[in-house]
């Protein structure tokens, strides 16, 4: 269990240089939990059992961790901070978001920064008991009308945290072949009389730990009960289409509180916000389904790089994800085209200078080493992973927008098995 000492609080002086000079470009961060009022916690993300109401019952059960964000959670009563990720140096932290705005291009590279002046997406593990309702995320131009981004996901099923698939270990994704806008429009008129049968509507897939899905924006999905790592655009928008599950009802607000106030009961809008060729693709699994691909033959080295999250969103690469795995007594020196948030979740070991350790169980508020930032500078340059334990050093690594050009396409995977 990680030990319960406490983060340290806000330095009154933020010394990024400092921090970055002391771990050769790798930042240590600290864990960052997030509440969902409308979910039930899966308890699988190692969390101590007496802190998943450590917020309060009242902002519900913590069911997510997010990575190397500095993104703020779309709650409501949330705390200032909520969602934002802390730099743990000498005694002080400071947020990655202000670390960023001070070192940018060090952090994120110049041409990130120039574009974005921000580091744009963050990564979560989700973690619930069940399923969730059907829902989809705005699009960039649906988001600007309410002054947010759009976003696009990506999901990673890894097996370290899905020995138990819990309730419901299936998602459903769009829509079936034939259903039509009054059909979904007839759901959201039925929203107040308990379930309004959208998820009648949709087909669902089994989830497979080791595999993932590639989700653009204004797909509906229903995510299901495995435990989820998801890179994604730096947003929290959302749009519930569905009334009820697993007889918890949902607020309508869940479902208008992302677009614009004068069309929140706009019914034939909130329709037509979904992708609709998207909703009724019929080969919807062979353009959204993903397996890991080798990023390249090192296997016989003692370590392997793999991609796990890949795929374009209307021809742009906004995020990629690698699982890397470095066997008992090995060293790899890896370069990568940017900056990156890492998570270990298997064994222990070093990223450059900084020490990985995956905990078995987390106290709320107490630190761990499990979590880090590597700079732009230092992944163009190479770091350098070792494992220093007795089993498979695992660490899922996600990149920011355009770090990845050779990544492969969605479908890509398929080509390997018929080789």
């Amino acid at each position: 269990m990680s030990e319960a000492v406490a983060i340290p609080a806000t330095g009154k002086k933020i010394n990024v240089k400092g921090a970055l000079e002391a771990g050769e470009g790798v930042l240590r961060l600290a864990p960052c939990w997030v509440p969902r009022v409308f979910m039930i916690p899966g308890r699988r993300i190692k969390l101590h059992p007496d802190d998943i109401y450590a917020l309060g019952a009242h902002r519900g059960g913590i069911c997510e961790r997010w990575f190397a964000s500095t993104t703020e959670a779309g709650n409501e009563n949330r705390a200032a901070d909520e969602g934002l990720s802390y730099v743990v140096h000498e005694g002080t932290r400071f947020t990655l978001l202000e670390a960023v705005a001070g070192e940018g291009v060090s952090l994120i590279g110049k041409k990130m920064w120039d574009k974005y002046k921000r580091w744009p997406v963050y990564s979560k593990f989700f973690d619930n008991m069940g399923p969730i309702a059907h829902h989809m995320h705005q699009s960039a131009d649906q988001a600007k009308a309410v002054g947010r981004e759009g976003k696009p996901e990506g999901y990673y099923f890894p097996p370290q945290f899905n020995a138990i698939g819990n309730n419901f270990p299936h998602t459903y994704f769009g829509l079936e072949p034939g259903v039509t806008k009054s059909d979904v429009r007839r759901c959201l008129e039925d929203w107040n009389k308990g379930d309004n049968g959208l998820i009648d509507l949709a087909k669902a897939y089994r989830l497979k730990p080791g595999t993932g899905w590639h989700v653009p924006a204004r797909i509906l999905h229903a995510p299901g009960s495995m435990v989820t790592y998801e890179p994604q655009w730096g947003s929290d928008v959302f749009a519930y289409y569905q009334s009820m599950v697993e007889g918890r009802a949902i607020e309508w607000e869940l479902l208008a509180k992302d677009f614009p106030p004068e069309r929140r009961f706009d019914l034939d809008f909130l329709v037509d916000q979904l992708d609709w060729e998207g909703n009724l693709d019929t080969h919807f699994r062979d353009h959204h389904y993903l397996e890991p691909i080798p990023v390249a033959d090192s296997e016989s080295e003692g370590w392997m790089d793999k991609w796990v999250t890949y795929g374009k969103f209307d021809g742009q690469e906004l995020f990629t994800a690698k699982e890397t795995t470095v066997m008992p007594g090995v060293k790899a020196t890896i370069k990568d085209g940017g900056a990156y948030g890492a998570t270990c979740v298997q064994g222990v070991g070093r990223v450059g200078k900084v020490r990985m350790q995956s905990p078995s169980m987390i106290r709320f508020g107490a630190m761990t080493e499990d979590e880090a930032f590597v700079s732009y500078d230092a992944a163009t340059q190479g770091v350098t992973y070792e494992n220093t334990g007795s089993e498979p050093l695992v660490i899922l690594r996600y990149f920011g927008p355009d770090s990845c050009p050779n990544a492969p396409d969605t479908g890509a995977f398929k080509k390997l098995k018929r080789s």
